[in-house]
């Protein structure tokens, strides 16, 4: 699309550097009395609606497979609570964990502030990850610009994203809806490992959070 875009505004300032030019007072004495072309307006009014067909079909395209994937290899349910995240795993054991912000007194050295939780969610690189996303409470919005990810969480209803992480590492987001005094303080922190790196992690969180999903029932 951008692409697009620069072509066309190079055509519409080449015009216009024409029509100053070569049509400006100091070259045409006498102005042209002709007004119309409908040669020329059935032109200008068929190309941009060609255009927009050409730049629709791989958009809608894009939407479909943005929406949701259909071989996902694992999914991960988010909860939105105010002000805090919950986190379920229901391919590996169906534990369950909170993730708040780390206050200022908190954090180690390298943690940026306002961003890093207590408990990250961690994630496999090269796979397809099927994303489930409510909430308990209000509407929030679950984003994560680095990785493409930006969905309402809605009270009583399940929408559906998804993403695959290419290579390993942190990423940052934050609940991107007004919902509340304490919306500013409600980060997200994504924690991307090698598939093996993720399995002793799922071995490991299944201990960790053994009792937080027992006392939840």
């Amino acid at each position: 699309i951008l692409i697009i875009q620069v072509i066309i505004t190079i055509f519409v300032l080449s015009l216009l550097a024409t029509v100053v030019i070569r049509f400006g007072a100091k070259y045409n004495k006498v102005s042209s009395k002709r007004s119309h072309n409908t040669a020329l307006e059935v032109v200008w009014t068929l190309v941009p609606v060609i255009i927009l067909l050409i730049i629709m079909v791989p958009s809608m395209r894009l939407l479909y497979f943005m929406d949701k994937t259909p071989n996902a290899d694992m999914t991960l349910k988010v909860i939105s609570n105010q002000w805090f995240w919950s986190y379920e795993y229901p391919d590996h054991g169906n534990f369950t964990f909170d993730s708040t912000m780390l206050e200022d007194d908190e954090l180690k050295e390298g943690q940026p502030r306002l961003l890093e939780t207590d408990n990250r969610v961690v994630l496999p690189v090269g796979t397809n990850i099927r994303v489930l996303l409510t909430s308990s409470d209000v509407i929030h919005s679950w984003a994560v610009p680095s990785l493409g990810l930006k969905t309402d969480t809605v009270p009583g209803r399940i929408n559906e994203t998804w993403v695959r992480i290419d290579r390993e590492g942190i990423f940052y987001g934050q609940c991107s809806e007004l919902c509340g005094v304490n919306h500013a303080f409600m980060p997200i922190a994504v924690q991307a490992v090698s598939k093996e790196e993720f399995q002793k992690w799922v071995e490991k969180a299944k201990k960790e959070f053994a009792s937080v999903d027992a006392e939840s029932l």
